[in-house]
């Protein structure tokens, strides 16, 4: 008779049964704990699960190396599409891919994509120990400073090397490091004097050296002026020619809404896509989950899967002249 049932009723027995009871979901980040990446992740994963039918397990991996190329490769090609993975790396690795950097193994047209907590807002900023104190008086003295970077496809190294070169800028850029809390380390140690990463995360992981004005924001790296920030000018406010400003629409602007992607491998079953997809939507609007962010000084303003996958498809149709010209700034 219960076999019977089970081929009468498939849909309700399943219903009672969700795939993802007494399951395990594991977050893989692809930099260090302490940094923003890691810490919207661990902010999310303390939620999700509620939103989830069956009410898995959620636990958070960091997968560190190559500026969180090596989780993007795992979350593409070796971690399986069955919905339990969900990976998280730096957006700016979609560029990468478009300019033809070697070792990656993936396709950012492929992923099954889960949405953002959040879209970037990326600053340019400055230790206060520099003596650089305004943009035009940066390059008038020509004082030379050491930015420190997580590695190619990140911000702290991409939207660098793209203001760098837009704006004839006076940096040293010093890469490799695993993520922004280690840069916080060497900023505080006197190894670097400048950084390139979004304003949501000074905020949250660097509130002591930017309440005390130890690091302050130089540039804004956006399209639209940060309403924070109403005295700090933009990196395009500077270009001189069309193709400066196109260089910074592909490699800085449109950085900004994809930098925080969340995905699933492709292959995954797409009821399971739609499940978690769902669940992230219900985590960003979950009342606690807005606190739990609020008090970690994380912004919010969430891209759902749908979006972010179209956000991503357009960002893969960038001039070929400004590709080209990227190459160069970025890989050479």
């Amino acid at each position: 008779m219960a076999l019977a049932l089970s081929f009468s009723f498939p849909g309700e027995l399943s219903a009672q049964e969700p795939f993802y009871q007494g399951k395990t979901i594991r977050m893989v980040v692809g930099l260090s704990a302490g940094g923003g990446y890691d810490t919207y992740t661990r902010a999310i994963a303390r939620h999700l699960s509620k939103h989830v039918p069956g009410k898995p397990a959620v636990i958070v991996e960091n997968m560190v190396g190559a500026g969180s190329l090596i989780a993007a490769n795992h979350s593409f090609k070796v971690a399986k599409p069955d919905g339990l993975t969900i990976g998280h790396f730096i957006g700016g690795l979609f560029l990468q891919q478009l300019i033809g950097k070697p070792g990656i193994e993936f396709d950012g047209r492929k992923f099954e994509y889960l949405g953002a907590p959040a879209q970037d807002n990326q600053m340019v900023a400055i230790s206060k120990r520099s003596g650089v104190t305004s943009v035009e008086q940066w390059i008038a003295s020509k004082t030379l400073v050491k930015f420190g970077g997580v590695g190619a496809g990140s911000a702290t190294d991409d939207i660098t090397k793209v203001a760098k070169a837009s704006l004839n800028l006076p940096i040293q850029l010093v890469t490799g490091y695993k993520g922004t809390a280690e840069i916080r380390l060497a900023f505080n140690s006197g190894e670097i004097d400048g950084l390139s990463s979004s304003w949501e995360s000074f905020k949250s992981t660097w509130p002591r050296e930017v309440e005390t004005g130890e690091i302050r924001m130089i540039l804004q790296a956006v399209a639209k002026p940060y309403p924070e920030l109403p005295n700090v000018r933009r990196v395009v406010d500077y270009a001189k020619t069309d193709l400066d400003r196109k260089i910074i629409q592909v490699g800085i602007h449109d950085y900004n809404p994809t930098a925080r992607p969340y995905v699933l491998p492709p292959g995954t079953p797409k009821d399971r896509v739609q499940v978690l997809r769902k669940a992230f939507a219900d985590t960003f609007k979950d009342p606690e989950f807005i606190a739990d962010a609020q008090k970690a000084k994380l912004d919010l303003s969430p891209l759902n899967g749908e979006e972010f996958e179209k956000t991503v498809l357009e960002f893969y149709r960038a001039e070929p002249e400004v590709v080209a010209k990227l190459k160069d700034i970025l890989l050479k």
